[in-house]
């Protein structure tokens, strides 16, 4: 079953500085329907304007990506890990016991982001970060895994999660096909473009839930951005 969740119902908010939208209940927003996908908690589509940014704030005990779209997010944190990440990039911090971190917009232009928040898989583990650049001509025209739970799967930065996250990008026409384990979930959003999923269209910034699919074909009827999550 695959369930839309288009882009103008979500929740969100403006703040000024912040234009963000909101897959699941977050902050002030809250809907019993929408509190969670399995493991998937969270999944906010940020637009952070120039020289602002997210101050000093502390997490612990949640997997965090942060997907990158448009400019660049710069990153400083408690355990002294400074680090940029530009469009197309991921940077994961695994928050366990606690960890303190800022989020800036150190750019000229806007930066948009999703960032997405997992379950972990145990309670009390000790916080990581890190960021890898993902070319998007390696994912041209396929999947490839971006943040993983698996050790097994090398070039993936490794989240505490039994989760993966993947991404595709797809010209005009083309097919890419996710391969879903029995009992599993997935969640899925167009960065940009179009897409239908087993028939489904989504629009850039919708929401696909999918359960109770093992094979997902993603057809692009536009040059398009996937970013999937892989939760049980």
């Amino acid at each position: 079953m695959i369930r839309l969740r288009p882009f103008n119902e979500l929740g969100g908010a403006r703040h000024g500085w912040l234009d963000t939208k909101h897959h699941f209940s977050f902050a002030n927003y809250y809907d019993p329907e929408r509190l969670h996908w399995g493991e998937l908690r969270v999944w906010n589509d940020d637009t952070i304007a120039p020289q602002t940014g997210f101050p000093p704030h502390s997490h612990r005990d949640m997997e965090i990506i942060t997907y990158v779209r448009e400019g660049a997010i710069t990153h400083q944190d408690s355990l002294g890990n400074k680090g940029r990440t530009e469009a197309g990039d991921v940077q994961v911090m695994s928050a366990g016991t606690g960890i303190t971190h800022s989020e800036y917009n150190l750019e000229e232009t806007e930066t948009r982001i999703f960032q997405i928040w997992i379950i972990p898989n145990a309670t009390g583990l000790p916080p990581t970060w890190g960021s890898k650049p993902f070319p998007k001509g390696d994912r041209a025209g396929g999947f490839v895994t971006l943040a993983s739970g698996d050790p097994a799967e090398d070039g993936a930065l490794p989240i505490q999660a039994d989760a993966r996250v993947v991404a595709a990008t797809l010209n005009d026409g083309q097919e890419a096909v996710y391969e879903l384990a029995p009992g599993r979930k997935a969640y899925l959003v167009p960065a940009q473009g179009r897409v239908r999923v087993n028939g489904v269209l989504a629009e850039a910034g919708d929401g696909l839930a999918i359960d109770d699919e093992t094979r997902l074909t993603v057809s692009a009827e536009a040059d398009s951005e996937v970013v999937l999550v892989d939760v049980v």
